[in-house]
């Protein structure tokens, strides 16, 4: 008999994440036991998607996959601490792997793997060592709906929020933006398409612009300015 392996699927609610998730079901390699998302405690929003919980659970129900939420603080201080409990908790389960939605970038697969392989978890990345175009070219015939959500204010205008992630979105942003938003340029919340059973129904109240302080090292903050969606059920 050839058992699948057990998997956590790690949930953004962005499209990166649901392109990866529906090209390993497709593989029909894996059993997906769980979603992993990770929330900002303050807020009840997912961290840099900036997605409700409520939003998220509807999207896990909609998919028939169990969603685990780690809480972590606004600086990130504990994620470690709440990861390792995740991995713990998982490998009671059997789990053998945790899949990510990441592109190839940056050093994340060197941070993923460094920290997961200790505790006998392989990391998996299906759109990892391919292009942004490769991947958006792959998103959008994908059957994969998305809407844009959050995007960088100094890049872009909030007339960009809630747009649908579609070709001729695309094509209409600005020049020097990488088309999968890989170096933080837009994110999205996927409500549709093959993967769901059924849409997720949402509303955009408020565009609201955040600005958040990222401490680089002892002497070096990096400033990010966002639009950012207000969204209810």
């Amino acid at each position: 008999m050839n058992l699948k392996k057990k998997a956590v699927m790690h949930w953004s609610g962005g499209k990166d994440s649901a392109l990866a998730l529906q090209q390993i079901l497709l593989s029909n390699e894996f059993e997906i036991v769980s979603l992993l998302t990770i929330i900002e405690e303050q807020t009840s929003l997912s961290t840099v998607h900036a997605i409700p919980i409520k939003i998220l659970q509807m999207q896990a129900k909609s998919l028939n996959i169990p969603l685990y939420t780690i809480e972590v603080k606004k600086n990130l201080e504990n994620y470690q601490q709440k990861m390792t409990e995740a991995v713990h908790y998982f490998k009671t389960k059997n789990v053998t792997h945790f899949i990510f939605g990441d592109l190839g970038s940056s050093n994340i697969k060197i941070y993923r793997e460094k920290f997961f392989n200790p505790f006998g978890i392989e990391v998996v990345q299906p759109l990892w060592n391919k292009t942004s175009a490769e991947i958006i070219n792959e998103f959008l015939h994908a059957n994969i709906k998305a809407k844009i959500i959050v995007v960088d204010a100094k890049k872009f205008d909030n007339n960009f929020i809630g747009k649908e992630l579609n070709k001729q979105t695309i094509q209409s942003f600005p020049l020097g933006i990488d088309v999968c938003g890989e170096f933080g340029e837009y994110h999205t919340l996927v409500y549709g398409g093959n993967l769901f059973k059924e849409e997720i129904n949402f509303s955009i109240t408020d565009i609201q612009k955040k600005i958040y302080k990222i401490q680089l090292t002892e002497d070096k903050q990096q400033i990010i300015e966002n639009w950012q969606a207000q969204i209810s059920v």
